[in-house]
């Protein structure tokens, strides 16, 4: 656990160009109609419960929802809470 830290360097970047939420567009010059966009989906699903989304730190937060290519918008409560939704199974969210 990395404890102080700010980053989110454990999230890899080992395409040229990739930003930290997976998507790159790459394609021809300007004007050219056949870009491509594509999402590099992390290996695993996370595994949090509940209780640790309720105590996660916001840092932890925004690089957990940006390594997923979701929305980091809000205060923290709304991250926890869009987080929760987006990873816990409904029995889980109980």
């Amino acid at each position: 656990m990395m404890s102080g830290s700010t980053s989110c360097s454990n999230i890899p970047h080992t395409f040229s160009g990739l930003k930290p939420n997976g998507h790159q567009v790459s394609g021809g010059g300007s004007g050219s109609s056949d870009k491509a966009c594509f999402f590099q989906m992390p290996l695993h699903y996370p595994r949090y419960r509940k209780a640790d989304y309720e105590t996660m730190p916001e840092w932890k937060l925004d690089c957990l929802l940006s390594q997923y290519g979701l929305p980091v918008t809000g205060d923290i409560n709304q991250k926890r809470k869009f987080a929760m939704g987006a990873f816990l199974w409904p029995s889980q969210n109980e």
